[in-house]
């Protein structure tokens, strides 16, 4: 019984967007250690025997602290063998798997990796708003909406003077300080998506301009998990009006 860790992006949320490979690895586990955003549908794919044990964070509120986290990996792995960390989207795109990873491996166990498909791409996919568009953009960031340090990162500056399409994950609590800043570039027609519960049934999105967005989210009443995404490509979005 080697200790072992396979992280496992689910993806975005619909259950359906998990790998085939993560279904396998999920199949194979002693034990799951989970997050706040999986669907619990893709804990029915584990052994009768496996342990399940969630970890979860949402917006401020941690069950556990991503060192507690770390040490059960090892703590489970060493004692039951192989440990399944399930992580929401993909667990390289913010989602501190690499932290687990590398405590796990300099605590002597196996690693393996099997990405999922992040939420910053699929999402807006899902909402016909492609990441980019030939003839509209050249490039995409992908920006977390707080740092370490509960600022917002300089990146966005720097982005919001691009043509880019500027994807925010964690980021609706800082909606307003984000407008600001394309606002003060002279951008207040620039199209600009906020989108709930992305890829599930229950997905709810504002799709407007930097000047009304706030005013389009508090209608609709979006609150986290949402993503953000600005830019032209989100405008392309109205050709496909008749299918989204």
């Amino acid at each position: 019984m080697k200790p072992k860790l396979t992280l496992v992006g689910a993806g975005p949320g619909d259950p359906d967007l998990i790998s085939v490979k993560g279904v396998k690895a999920l199949k194979q586990a002693n034990v799951i250690l989970y997050d706040a955003l999986i669907d619990p549908i893709l804990l029915n794919y584990a052994k009768k025997d496996c342990q399940k044990v969630y970890v979860g964070k949402r917006a401020g509120i941690h069950s556990l602290s991503q060192e507690e986290i770390n040490q059960l990996i090892v703590d489970y792995a060493l004692k039951f063998g192989h440990v399944v960390r399930l992580k929401g989207g993909d667990p390289f795109v913010f989602g501190r798997g690499f932290e687990e990873l590398l405590f796990a491996t300099t605590n002597g166990l196996e690693i393996a990796v099997i990405p999922g498909i992040t939420s910053a791409i699929a999402v807006p996919a899902i909402q016909g708003i492609p990441i980019t568009s030939r003839g509209i953009n050249e490039s995409f960031w992908v920006l977390t909406g707080h740092t370490l340090n509960g600022k917002l990162t300089e990146d966005l500056k720097l982005a919001a003077q691009s043509s880019a399409t500027i994807v925010i994950l964690m980021g609706m609590t800082n909606l307003s300080n984000f407008v600001n800043i394309f606002k003060t570039l002279g951008k207040e027609k620039l199209p600009i998506a906020v989108i709930q519960n992305g890829t599930l049934e229950n997905e709810n999105a504002a799709i407007g301009i930097i000047d009304n967005i706030e005013l389009l989210v508090q209608q609709k009443q979006i609150k986290n998990p949402a993503i953000i995404v600005v830019g032209k490509a989100v405008e392309l979005r109205k050709k496909l009006n008749n299918f989204f």
